[in-house]
């Protein structure tokens, strides 16, 4: 209630009164700032940051998302050079991809040399890789220095790297051969040489690497950083544990609105207007709307059977919701341990068959508990039909959600796009296919 009381404080500031606007920006602390300047519009955000100097403005510019930043560049021309040069290069490289050639051009041209130079390198990588999201502003050290040397070198040149609290060392051709924390070298005896120090095995990550993967070798290793390497192991820059998070944190969003049938939100959700809301939600539902229609096929093939025992229209809406519901855990339960890296391609067998067995249990105990009261609502052999059903659909919809998820990534899509909503539909349409068979073969209808 705070935070929205203070969000709206700040919005009527900005329309009515700018100077007690500017006083309020700089009298709030930078984190609690941040989260009402995130929750405002985009025109309202702009406002916040002309009312800023540049030396207050750039801070809270970069606790932005990059969305959110695209945005400021666009809607802020006399600010946008200080505001993107003030960015590290693998935060700007990323800007590029979203801002128009005719704004990133001038932006470019007018960085430093070695700035531009470090923006268009890591730029000129697959967007999909770790050497997109990696920082090149690395300090490494040579294993054949000595603690105080290395020591000395670290305060000549560290300055501008992204962390010194793990130090690559490297050999001959800048090729990998171990790290060391900054606080072992400290309390390391002087003259004492690196190779007796380091690490001599690091986890280092591949530049063509792919970002998650990546980002989970970071988290499991319980990095501040990992050197990043190119296929020849010499040191290309570092991936550091704040931009791994932020990786994975990304990728969840990304996958828990797929898995609604959504697409992320560029922005925070108070900040999206609704047409973008409707934007992201319109495709998937439309998709869905079609194959639901399968549904409506299944219910007229069998619309002889359903008039002949017209009880077995009654548990259609339970079979269908049972259905789509174990799909749509199993699937979720799978996404979520492929995400984590818990599951491989070579676990297919067992993941297929754990979930069925899941399905089987989950089935038996759902008709234990539904035969009773379809026996009260209808008869005991629609009981029978009803029951023998949820077995068979739950085992059909835990195998269908455990196995697309699986087939999606062999075949190169993202697991997620194949949202639960999606496999709901088509146990649905199966679901009742089986239903009917079912009650065919023991009701005897034709």
């Amino acid at each position: 209630m705070r935070a929205k009381t203070e969000e709206q404080q700040l919005e009527r500031l900005l329309r009515q009164d700018p100077s007690a606007a500017r006083d309020y920006l700089y009298r709030t602390p930078p984190q609690p700032l941040l989260r009402t300047v995130r929750r405002l519009s985009r025109a309202d955000r702009a406002r916040a940051f002309r009312l800023l100097d540049e030396a207050e403005a750039l801070p809270l510019f970069v606790g932005l998302d990059a969305s959110e930043q695209t945005d400021l560049i666009i809607d802020l021309p006399s600010s946008r050079a200080h505001l993107f040069g003030g960015l590290e290069p693998d935060d700007r490289a990323r800007l590029l991809d979203q801002l128009p050639a005719v704004v990133s051009a001038p932006l470019l041209a007018g960085l430093a040399e070695a700035d531009r130079a470090a923006t268009l390198g890591l730029a000129a990588y697959p967007a999909r890789s770790a050497g997109r999201v990696m920082s090149p502003e690395v300090v490494s050290v040579r294993h054949d220095q000595s603690a105080s040397s290395a020591l000395a070198h670290v305060r000549e040149h560290g300055s501008t790297a992204e962390t010194v609290y793990m130090l690559p060392v490297v050999a001959e051709g800048d090729r990998v051969v171990g790290v060391v924390s900054l606080r072992r070298l400290l309390f390391t005896e002087p003259d004492t040489s690196l190779h007796e120090v380091m690490s001599a095995h690091p986890v280092t990550v591949s530049i063509d690497q792919d970002p998650e993967e990546a980002a989970r070798v970071v988290r499991a290793a319980r990095l501040i950083a990992a050197p990043v390497v190119d296929s020849s192991g010499r040191l290309a820059g570092v991936l550091t544990v704040d931009d791994a998070m932020r990786i994975l944190a990304d990728a969840e969003d990304e996958d828990v609105a797929r898995s609604a049938s959504s697409i992320p939100l560029r922005r925070s959700y108070r900040a999206t207007p609704v047409f973008e809301l409707v934007r992201s939600r319109i495709g998937w539902l439309l998709v869905l709307i079609v194959a639901a229609t399968l549904t409506v096929n299944v219910l007229d093939y069998f619309e002889e059977t359903l008039a002949q025992a017209v009880a077995l229209a009654l548990f259609v809406p339970l079979l269908i919701g049972t259905g789509g519901n174990a799909g749509a855990q199993s699937a979720t339960t799978v996404v979520r341990a492929m995400a984590v890296g818990d599951v491989e391609d070579r676990d297919v067998p067992r993941v297929v068959a754990r979930e069925v067995g899941a399905g089987g249990v989950l089935g038996l105990i759902l008709a234990a508990v539904a035969i009773a009261p379809a026996a009260l609502f209808a008869d005991s052999r629609i009981a029978v039909v009803v029951c023998l059903s949820l077995v068979v659909i739950c085992v059909l919809a835990t195998l269908v959600g455990s196995v697309t998820p699986l087939v999606a990534r062999r075949i190169g899509v993202d697991p997620a796009v194949v949202s639960a909503p999606l496999i709901s539909t088509l146990v649905d349409a199966s679901g009742l296919i089986i239903y009917f068979l079912v009650a065919r073969a023991v009701l005897g209808l034709s």
